[in-house]
């Protein structure tokens, strides 16, 4: 039920008021440089300059003092005082950057993924933001595509507890709460899918495809409260998403119940025109507005052709009239009405330094991302007073926050420098420690110095070779074709493994690279992501020891770019490949590559081991309830964390289903040869999918049920569930 106050408010707008209630546009159309004439941007955006009085919100109006003057001036200036709501993208953290989202997810710890977006909540909230587009919930199995670093991986059940838990890290329980602020769930829908990993490429997918793996985390989203949905630059079965009826109103609003915002991505309404799907300008509004698109993010098209369409019987005036009630609900949702400035708070926007709390968080939240992907001989952890040596172009750097990182860089921490408060600075020997420029601006190797880091490092106790790629070749408009570190990159690790001295590689990255080049020349394979302001240091107490690693794998990582896409949770195929039978040709297979990726989704060591044992599935009291279970014993002397995973296979079924499932999981602190037994409850909802009609069904028929430490290491039952 609409509130009294906020439908007197519609009542009383004009039709052109209404739609700038729809409108966002960046904050330099308010003025607050007076020595900038905007003739020229009003005039270029087809509006007049009287109607930034009732724009409704902004884009990227950072900072607090920014966002209280412009929110001062525009209430000013605002017929009906209405305040405007300013949103940006706050992706891993505001001040303190956290861990990009893809490390989040390796995680595998909801906990850390609420923590992770409370923290960054908190900083938006104090420098005046409203609404984070975040989290970024788009399935991706293409590493080629520059945007993976922002999502949590290839799994839809994993990504779903991801989403909700980052939803209710941003809005708490009530969006007026002190460091609260409005997620809004992107992109939808199915936006990590374009073809051959091009951004804003081509999507197309079938029905089953978009709502097996496709659909359910943004449902995570809708299902845990969030605040908004963005619409995806994409198209959806042939129509852009921001134009797409059946997306927006039809799976969004009537089939899941969604009652908030949506808005555009940017300028998504306007590249209709460029898709081919509008003609112009007004048609792009029309099919838009018509779609359920709420917000219209930097284009014009509803402010200059809405009226018209009105007009012209093209557009009901009511579909404006529910779109401005959906606005200004959220506005009240947080409080705008009453206390237009909400958190903004210039001394604690502008302190020097992130609080120390909020710091020791990203330590402890970038040591949980890291994956150990090969340990041998036990070359770590690393041994106070070793003689260590040091080189790559990620050894000093502190280039290691990740894409969309607008602040932080400066208080980063290197790799060396998180060494040296574990280790004498005189006992690390560096070498070839130049820095990786960015493709963006045409540089696409380091310097090489490999015979230099070759004499300077070869009588070391351990070599660390610190590689990957540059944090500005990875989010939007970061699409690669090649995965493999550059040329002088693998020429280092492989000069420096001829030292005789074991070799640790650590890759910085935003995505799965292609390390089998480098693999069988490093003695310890370290997945280091990008891990935001305390990267050194959360490194440090891995190599070290003093965290043992606890990272999966939540993206497939190829054997070669030409598998891509490679992922876990394929559908069965009529001619599956045996490797027991690996002469047979008429299979689905490649000549010249395994089928299976080098490191697969769960994949993860520790410096402890682990022994699983009396896997059971049993019936408990009925024929349709079941228990799946099984003993896991740390077999080391050493505490450690195993994340224990749950797959299901659907043997036989209506439609063809995925070789496995992920369907729960549970991460266990065991102690030195501690036993605990773990358990999963398997109910029908877990085995339902989306059948011939695209309803959501269940049917009867054997079941594989997998428990194991990865995704390619499961023990099996069959059995019967009716």
């Amino acid at each position: 039920m609409t509130k009294p106050f906020i439908q007197d408010l519609v009542n009383d707008m004009t039709l052109d008021e209404k739609l700038a209630q729809l409108t966002q546009l960046g904050p330099h159309y308010w003025g607050l440089d007076d020595t900038v004439d905007l003739t020229g941007p009003f005039k270029e955006l087809n509006i007049e300059p009287h109607i930034i009085h009732s724009i409704g919100s902004v884009l990227n109006g950072i900072g607090a003092r920014n966002v209280i003057e412009l929110q001062t001036r525009h209430l000013q200036n605002s017929r009906q005082r209405i305040p405007l709501l300013f949103m940006a993208d706050v992706i891993h953290g505001y001040r303190t950057i956290l861990p990009i989202p893809l490390a989040m997810g390796a995680s595998f710890d909801l906990a850390a993924c609420e923590r992770f977006a409370a923290i960054a909540a908190k900083e938006s909230a104090a420098a005046g933001i409203h609404v984070t587009f975040s989290p970024m919930t788009d399935l991706v199995r293409d590493p080629r595509w520059g945007r993976v670093m922002e999502t949590s991986g290839e799994d839809p059940y994993l990504n779903a507890l991801v989403t909700a838990s980052m939803v209710r890290g941003y809005q708490g329980n009530d969006l007026r709460d002190k460091g609260r602020i409005a997620a809004c769930v992107k992109h939808f829908a199915a936006y990590g899918a374009p073809e051959g990993g091009r951004e804003y490429n081509t999507v197309d997918l079938s029905s089953g495809v978009l709502r097996d793996f496709y659909l359910p985390a943004y449902k995570a989203a809708v299902d845990a409260g969030v605040a908004m949905v963005m619409a995806a630059f994409n198209t959806v079965d042939r129509i852009p998403a921001s134009g797409n009826k059946q997306l927006l109103r039809g799976i969004l609003r009537e089939e899941w119940g969604f009652g908030g915002v949506t808005i555009a991505d940017f300028n998504s309404v306007n590249e209709l025109i460029p898709h081919g799907a509008a003609h112009d300008g007004g048609e792009a509004a029309e099919l838009s507005l018509a779609a359920g698109l709420d917000i219209e993010m930097m284009s014009t098209h509803y402010l200059a052709h809405g009226a018209e369409l009105v007009e012209q019987g093209r557009l009901d005036a009511a579909l404006i009239d529910e779109a401005v009630i959906r606005v200004l609900e959220l506005k009240d949702a947080l409080g705008l009405f009453d206390n237009p400035f909400k958190d903004a708070d210039p001394q604690a926007d502008e302190a020097a330094e992130p609080s120390g709390e909020h710091r020791q968080a990203a330590r402890e939240l970038a040591a949980g991302c890291v994956v150990l992907l090969k340990n041998d001989d036990e070359v770590l952890p690393l041994k106070r007073g070793m003689k260590i040596g040091l080189a790559g172009p990620f050894a000093a750097s502190v280039n290691v926050l990740g894409g969309w990182s607008g602040t932080g860089q400066d208080s980063a921490v290197s790799l060396y420098s998180g060494l040296a408060q574990k280790n004498a600075a005189g006992d690390i020997l560096t070498g070839m420690t130049g820095e990786l420029g960015s493709m963006l601006e045409g540089i696409f190797d380091v310097a090489d110095e490999t015979e230099e880091a070759y004499s300077r490092l070869k009588d070391c106790d351990v070599i660390l070779v610190a590689v990957g790629e540059n944090q500005h070749d990875t989010g939007e408009g970061g699409s690669k074709s090649c995965l493999r570190l550059s040329p002088n990159q693998e020429k280092l690790i492989w000069r420096l493994k001829d030292t005789g001295k074991p070799v640790v590689t650590i890759v910085f990255s935003g995505r799965p690279l292609e390390l089998k080049p480098v693999l069988e020349a490093s003695d310890a394979l370290v997945q280091a992501w990008f891990l935001g302001i305390e990267s050194g240091n959360a490194l440090a107490d891995v190599l070290f020891g003093d965290y043992n690693p606890s990272g999966r794998l939540s993206m497939s990582f190829p054997y070669t770019v030409g598998q891509i896409p490679v992922y876990y949770n394929a559908y069965q195929t009529g001619r599956p490949y045996d490797p027991e039978y690996p002469q047979v040709r008429y299979v689905t297979r490649y000549l010249d590559c395994p089928n299976d990726p080098l490191f697969c989704f769960g994949y993860g060591l520790s410096y402890s081991s682990f022994a699983y044992s009396s896997f059971t599935v049993k019936r408990v009291d009925d024929e349709d309830h079941l228990i799946a279970s099984v003993e896991v014993e740390n077999t080391s002397n050493i505490a450690g964390k195993e994340t224990v995973q749950l797959y299901i296979r659907d043997v036989s079924a209506s439609v063809v289903r995925p070789v496995k499932e992920l369907k729960g999981f549970r991460q266990l602190l065991l102690a030195p040869h501690e036993k605990q037994a773990v358990s999963f409850e398997i109910t029908r909802d877990m085995l339902m999918f989306y059948g011939k009609d695209d309803q959501l069904i269940f049917e009867p028929g054997e079941f594989d049920i997998m428990i194991g430490r990865n995704s390619g290491d499961c023990s099996t039952e069959r059995i019967w569930i009716g």
